[in-house]
């Protein structure tokens, strides 16, 4: 009868287990990514904007295939947005993360619908309204709406002349501009497409940047015209 041998894994005759390494290693100890607060606070940021950014991706998609309700799409979507600008106004975030081109390489992220939703700073139902997102003149609010809508434009436009040019002070007024105008009306009008690209190089700059004194002349023009072009809506 043949003695049943049992068999092991070949090992170099030269290998000599270190077993006071091995005696240090836990496996049932955690592993730590960081080793400071800040590190991991960090991480949690970049998480949080990586997160934001498919989410967004999915959002649009969702929209575009009529899956989501406008209402909730629009509220979902400005959030997004806000919380995206607000977890880059830290500054190591922010030099972490350097630009959405470099952070979206980084990850390999194709999200092309995040990038031009966070390019424009706005939901698609702002720059884009439907028919249901502006009121109707026999649902008896419309004069109200009309008249936050003036006081918009005249807000923003008394901003300009007191001399407010950095982008923090310009662009949630003129974000107030669009909204209240879309409440009032789906129709396009004259200036209003130049709000939108003012809306839209505005959210490119850094939060304390300013537009030049060209710039602000040009803006000036362009909300006055668009101003005079929404009033000519409602005749």
């Amino acid at each position: 009868m043949y003695q049943t041998r049992q068999a092991y894994a070949p090992t170099p005759h030269s290998y000599v287990p270190n077993t006071a390494f091995s005696a240090t290693i836990n496996l049932d100890e955690e592993v730590k990514l960081a080793e400071t607060r800040a590190e991991r606070d960090l991480q949690d940021s970049l998480a949080e904007v990586f997160s934001i950014i498919i989410t967004l991706d999915e959002l649009e998609k969702a929209y575009l295939k009529d899956a989501i309700p406008e209402a909730d799409y629009t509220e979902i979507c400005d959030r997004l947005l806000k919380q995206y600008k607000a977890i880059l106004t830290d500054e190591a975030v922010s030099r972490e993360f350097v630009d959405l081109e470099t952070f979206k390489n980084e990850w390999d992220m194709e999200v092309p619908r995040a990038t031009e939703r966070i390019r424009i700073g706005l939901p698609s139902t702002v720059t884009a309204p439907s028919i249901n997102t502006a009121a109707t003149s026999n649902n008896g609010t419309n004069g109200t709406l009309i008249l936050e809508a003036t006081q918009d434009f005249i807000t923003f436009l008394d901003a300009l002349k007191l001399g407010l040019l950095e982008k923090h002070q310009l662009h949630p007024l003129l974000s107030d501009v669009i909204q209240s105008v879309n409440k009032v009306t789906d129709r396009d009008f004259d200036g209003r497409g130049k709000i939108v690209q003012w809306l839209i190089a505005l959210n490119q700059m850094k939060a304390t940047e300013e537009i030049s004194e060209d710039q602000a002349r040009e803006l000036e023009l362009d909300m006055n015209s668009a101003y005079q072009g929404f009033k000519a809506t409602l005749k």
